[in-house]
């Protein structure tokens, strides 16, 4: 029993340590520029990081001092916690599938349509209801996806001031760029909107591939520990058998 137990204590202990990068990623989506004006799925990841460190420190305690309904409740809640990680990811992979970029032509970058997004996200993020708010908070931070369409012409003076467009008829977008108003810019546009989109993916795209493998991790973890457990059990049953208890 004592082999199940240290061996219950170390799986534990790796599932703490997985706690780390969970909580680790929420925390760098959270401190990402875009990130901030836009309190979308970080939190529950922080949250949910910091909720699977503390029930491994509970399983590790359990098996370590062989407290049996302690090291079942470890189990249930893990479970559950390893679930809803798992609703997490699959929720913002599908949301974040679409791309929404194309290649400008003659020039070495992208640019993003708003209708190349998922409808969650242009729904969630940049609908009305939500959209004023976080036009203020990326106004305040300064932030770099606030530029006319280079299919408008603007020539580049400095990051928000953009001149002389040629072809303003090539997208919407062209007329409501404004220099003269540093908060209105083209925080309107629909490519402001759309790049404000592709920094997010991008950075979710990043964060998951960290939280994938380490959901991967904590599943083998939790069948092993699952393993062990019903081992010491069983032990512990056969021991209580020699003893005469039963």
């Amino acid at each position: 029993m004592a082999l199940a137990n240290n061996l219950t204590a170390i799986l534990n202990l790796l599932a703490l340590l997985c706690s780390i990068p969970i909580t680790a990623s929420g925390i760098w989506l959270a401190s990402k520029p875009d990130n901030e004006c836009v309190n979308l799925l970080r939190w529950p990841v922080v949250v949910l990081g910091v909720l699977i460190l503390v029930v491994s420190a509970c399983g590790f305690i359990g098996a370590y001092q062989y407290k049996e309904t302690l090291l079942a409740v470890y189990l249930c809640c893990m479970a559950i916690l390893i679930g809803l990680l798992l609703v997490v990811l699959i929720f913002a992979f599908v949301v974040t599938r679409p791309d929404g970029s194309y290649q400008v032509p003659g020039r070495g970058y992208k640019e993003y349509r708003l209708e190349g997004f998922s409808n969650w996200l242009r729904e969630n993020v940049v609908g009305s209801k939500n959209w004023g708010k976080i036009r203020a908070c990326l106004a305040d931070s300064n932030s770099g996806c606030c530029k006319p369409p280079t299919a408008c012409g603007y020539n580049f003076v400095n990051p928000t001031l953009w001149q002389n467009p040629t072809n303003m008829a090539a997208d919407a977008d062209c007329y409501l760029w404004n220099n003269n108003d540093q908060s209105q810019l083209c925080y309107n546009c629909n490519s402001c909107k759309a790049g404000l989109l592709g920094n997010l993916r991008k950075d979710w795209r990043k964060a998951n591939l960290i939280l994938i493998i380490t959901v991967v991790v904590l599943i083998w973890v939790y069948v092993i520990a699952c393993s062990a457990f019903r081992n010491a059990q069983t032990e512990d049953l056969f021991r209580k058998y020699k003893q005469g208890w039963v």
